[in-house]
C-alpha cells in the first residue's frame, strides 16, 4: 500500500459508530479533529510527552499523537466532549472550575481524560502524596498545578470508588472541518464506495473562532473595472487566474469541485475541495465566496474569500481581495506569519492573472506557478521595513 492512499476505519467515538478514510500514517488525533470535529482533544507536542491529547481507548488513557487512527479499527474511544456537556458536567469538570484548575485551558481536556483514568482505573493511587506523581503525565505551563490538584483530590474524596462514567456519550451525528473523504460504505446501487464520488455537502461552512491567518491584498490594475468584473463573474476564468487551481465540476447552488497545489520548498501539498459563491453583486462588483480542501496527508484549509473592484486611476481599476485562512494539520505547522505571507503572494499573482485575462477576453493559458520561498522571504522583509518606515514617518508628523 502506498503511503497516499486511504484506508477505511471504523470505531466509536463518544457512543457513535463512525466510519473514517485515512491515510496510513495520520494518527488518531488528526482523524479525531479534522475528519470528525472533536476538536478538544488538543494536539501540543506530538511527541507523546506533553499529555495535551490524552483520550481513552477501550477505557484505558492513550496518547492520541502516538496512535495510528488505522490501529483503532473496532476500538471504542472517548474524548473530553464525552465526559460531560454544558448542561450535565462531569463532577471532573465541575471540580476543575470551581478549584479554578484551568486558566489558558490548552491542557485542560488532557487533565481531564488523566484524571478520570487514574480515579476510574487505579483510585487508590490518587491520595494527596501519590496525586502529583500520578498527573505529572501533563504538562501545564500557567496554573502551578495546586488548582488541577485541589480539584482532582476533592472528586477523590466524593467518589473514592471511583468517578461516575461519562456523561456525554450518545449516538450523534460527527461532522469534520472539512469536506472529508468518502465513507467506506457501498454505495446504495451496490457500487464500491472508491467508485462513486463523495456527495457533496449542501454548503460549505467555516470554522467559528479566530482564523489562522488575515489578508487582505489592494492592486491596482490596467484594466477598466467592467473588464475585470467579466473575469470575476465568470467562475471558470476566475479559478483559471487563482494559482494551481482547477476546476473539475460544476454543482448546483453556486458550488464547484476543484483541485489546487501549494508548494514551499520541500512540503509539496494537493488539496481537493469545494468551494461555494455566497455573494455576487454586479452593480458593486463583490463577490464572496467559501471554500474548503483537504489533501490526503490529512492538511485542511479553509477560506472565507472576499473580493471587490472598482474604478482606479487612468482608467484602470483596484482590485481588493480580503481572505480569512484557517489551516490544520501539517499546513497549518507554516504558521501565521509565514501563511499570511504565502497567501498574500498568491493573491498577488492572482490579481496581475486577472489583468491579463481583461485585457485579452479568455482565461489565461499557463496555469500560475506558486511563488518560491525566496520571494516570499524577501517579499517578507521588504514589507517589514515598509512597515518601519510608514511607523517613522508618523511618527515625525505628530512631531
Amino acid at each position: 500500500m502506498e503511503a497516499h492512499e486511504l484506508v477505511d476505519v471504523a470505531f466509536s467515538v463518544n457512543g457513535s459508530p463512525v466510519s473514517v478514510s485515512v491515510p496510513p500514517r495520520m494518527h488518531l488525533a488528526d482523524a479525531l479533529r479534522e475528519q470528525l470535529g472533536l476538536t478538544g482533544t488538543h494536539l501540543g507536542c506530538e511527541h507523546g510527552v506533553c499529555g495535551m491529547c490524552t483520550i481513552l481507548v477501550d477505557g484505558d488513557a492513550a496518547r492520541a499523537c502516538l496512535l495510528f487512527a488505522v490501529q483503532c479499527e473496532g476500538a471504542e474511544i472517548v474524548t473530553v466532549e464525552g465526559l460531560g456537556s454544558p448542561e450535565q458536567q462531569h463532577p471532573l469538570q465541575e471540580a476543575f472550575s470551581h478549584h479554578h484548575g484551568l486558566q489558558c485551558g490548552f491542557c485542560t481536556p488532557g487533565m481531564l481524560m488523566s484524571s478520570y483514568d487514574l480515579l476510574t482505573n487505579s483510585p487508590d493511587h490518587a491520595g494527596d502524596d501519590e496525586l502529583p506523581e500520578q498527573m505529572s503525565g501533563v504538562l501545564c505551563r500557567c496554573t502551578g498545578y495546586r488548582g488541577i490538584l485541589a480539584a482532582v483530590s476533592d472528586v477523590h474524596g466524593t467518589h473514592p470508588d471511583g468517578v461516575p462514567g461519562p456523561r456525554n456519550c450518545a449516538a450523534r451525528t460527527l461532522v469534520g472541518r472539512g469536506s472529508g473523504p468518502a465513507s467506506s460504505e457501498a454505495a446504495a446501487d451496490g457500487a464500491p464506495a472508491d467508485e462513486v464520488p463523495a456527495a457533496a455537502p449542501a454548503e460549505v461552512r467555516i470554522p467559528t473562532g479566530a482564523p489562522s491567518a488575515t489578508v487582505l491584498v489592494t492592486s491596482e490594475l490596467r484594466s477598466p473595472v467592467a473588464a475585470v468584473w467579466e473575469v470575476m463573474s465568470d467562475v471558470s476564468r476566475l479559478v483559471a487566474c487563482l494559482p494551481g487551481a482547477e476546476l473539475t465540476e460544476t454543482l448546483p447552488g453556486d458550488r464547484y469541485r476543484g483541485r489546487a497545489g501549494v508548494a514551499l520548498g520541500p512540503v509539496k501539498l494537493s488539496f481537493e475541495g469545494l468551494a461555494q459563491i455566497l455573494e455576487r453583486d454586479a452593480d458593486s462588483h463583490r463577490i464572496r465566496l467559501v471554500g474548503q480542501g483537504r489533501d490526503t496527508g490529512g492538511s485542511a484549509t479553509q477560506a472565507d474569500i472576499r473580493l471587490h473592484a472598482e474604478p482606479g486611476p487612468d482608467g484602470g481599476s483596484v482590485l481588493r481581495a480580503e481572505a480569512d485562512l484557517f489551516l490544520s494539520g501539517r499546513i497549518a505547522q507554516f504558521g501565521r506569519a509565514l501563511a499570511g505571507d504565502v497567501s498574500r503572494r498568491l493573491f498577488e499573482q492572482f490579481a496581475a492573472a486577472v489583468d491579463a485575462s481583461a485585457r485579452t477576453g479568455a482565461a489565461p493559458d499557463v496555469r500560475v506557478a506558486p511563488p518560491s520561498p525566496v520571494r516570499i522571504a524577501a517579499g517578507a522583509v521588504a514589507d517589514a521595513v515598509r512597515r518601519r518606515v510608514r511607523a517613522l514617518r508618523a511618527r515625525l508628523r505628530r512631531r
